[in-house]
């Protein structure tokens, strides 16, 4: 079960620290990978495929076609679908309200200054699948660079053993936009997308979370490509002063720690016996999960409830972690808000659950983890555009600036540069 450290106890510390990507034997493995891809091409995708998913596909299977997908729409349930298009809604309203504007700026002299925002033509979606099944992950993915414009929008997904994709996750693509959706999943799927094959059209950006393999594949392949962020185990920290009922504190915990074995849940309190009766709660709840095994770990080895000496000192904790989600359990949070450095997405009082931002609320639930808030930001519109910056200098503009323009070209020794300018002047 959960340990409970005092804080800062080195225990305390050595639990939250930062989880690095740095296996060297599965860095080897994963280039291996990527190299065989990005050599051989769909034959060493197909390989792969077989060996890693146990799975044989041919060239031809490899796209989804028109009629898997109509047949998928068969095999969901109508709630299912009222569900999904109402959430692709509330998602889709949150990111137009994040796009961005063209600005221009123009000076005395008529020279003009500016910015203008490009859509990035083609993209790749990583979406987890295999023995899974994320229709959500399709929708945060996909959405914002609907609504950012990018006009090739490609999925890859691993299949299960029978060359099947889950019914769910195509019906949320067709239902998202997606243009293109290949039967690949892990490194192999990722080399794919940033080098190309025969069948498969390289991309410009890759987004979405995936397990260490595609984390590493990712970093491996940045540079040939833009990738979003490299995505770690699922993260929650709880901070609470007692003031709200423990069962929602627990919930909360289990909602990130039944993901994956090594999926990170934390408890901030200086009440020690509110921590307790979380604890109970913890308890009670792991029973009714499905996930039961994986949660269980994930708490033992990779969790920790976090006593401190007062709700100050607790933020402090918050701000190292820097954590994926952070929930607020207080009856009244904002005025905490401020003391938040870094976080990926915070949910704010007893009746905003991690999970309204996995599937519901319009925040994007692709977020930065092992520490990557304290530099980096939820996945948005912005990630599915490029930024160009404008110069219109008139003459007189020119002329006023010349001067100034030469003298740091000659502090720097380029002369070359100051002579773009001097010319045009005689």
């Amino acid at each position: 079960m959960i340990p409970i450290y005092s804080w800062p106890s080195a225990e305390a510390q050595a639990r939250i620290s930062h989880q690095a990507f740095n296996d060297k034997e599965l860095w080897k493995q994963v280039e291996k990978i990527v190299r065989a891809v990005e050599d051989k091409g769909d034959q060493a995708l197909l390989e792969y495929t077989a060996a890693l998913d146990g799975c044989t596909l041919d060239k031809e299977s490899l796209k989804v076609k028109e009629e898997e997908i109509k047949q998928a729409y068969n095999l969901v349930s109508p709630e299912f679908l009222v569900a999904l298009r109402q959430a692709k809604s509330n998602i889709q309203k949150f990111h137009k309200l994040q796009k961005p504007k063209d600005w221009f700026d123009q000076d005395k002299t008529g020279s003009i200054v500016g910015q203008i925002y490009k859509a990035i033509n083609r993209v790749g979606l990583y979406v987890p699948g295999g023995t899974a099944n994320y229709p959500s992950s399709v929708l945060m993915t996909c959405l914002p660079a609907v609504v950012a414009g990018v006009p090739e929008i490609v999925m890859a997904t691993p299949p299960d053993i029978n060359g099947t994709l889950p019914p769910a996750t195509l019906v949320a693509a067709a239902e998202a936009g997606v243009h293109e959706i290949y039967k690949i999943g892990g490194a192999q799927a990722v080399a794919a997308l940033a080098y190309g094959t025969d069948t498969i059209p390289a991309v410009d950006k890759i987004v979405g979370p995936g397990n260490i393999y595609v984390t590493l594949a990712k970093k491996m392949v940045f540079g040939v490509v833009g990738i979003d962020m490299l995505a770690g185990p699922s993260e929650i920290l709880v901070i609470g002063d007692g003031s709200i009922s423990p069962v929602f504190a627990a919930a909360d915990l289990l909602s990130q720690a039944e993901h994956d074995r090594r999926a990170r849940a934390f408890l901030v309190t200086p009440n020690k016996s509110w921590a307790e009766q979380v604890m109970t709660a913890l308890k009670e709840q792991l029973k009714e999960l499905p996930r039961y095994s994986i949660a269980e770990d994930s708490l033992t080895n990779s969790s920790a409830i976090i006593i401190v000496k007062d709700i100050e000192e607790a933020f402090d904790v918050v701000n190292l972690v820097a954590p994926e989600h952070l929930s607020l359990m207080f009856s009244e949070p904002w005025p905490y808000l401020a003391k938040i450095k870094n976080a990926g997405s915070i949910f704010m009082g007893p009746y905003s659950p991690e999970s309204l931002g996995d599937y519901w609320a319009g925040p994007n639930h692709v977020l930065p983890t092992g520490g990557a808030a304290r530099y980096a930001s939820p996945l948005s519109v912005d990630d599915f555009y490029k930024r160009s910056s404008i110069i219109n200098y008139t003459q007189d503009g020119l002329v006023s600036a010349s001067e100034k323009i030469c003298t740091l070209a000659e502090t720097e020794k380029l002369i070359g540069h100051g002579l773009a300018v001097s010319k045009r002047l005689t």
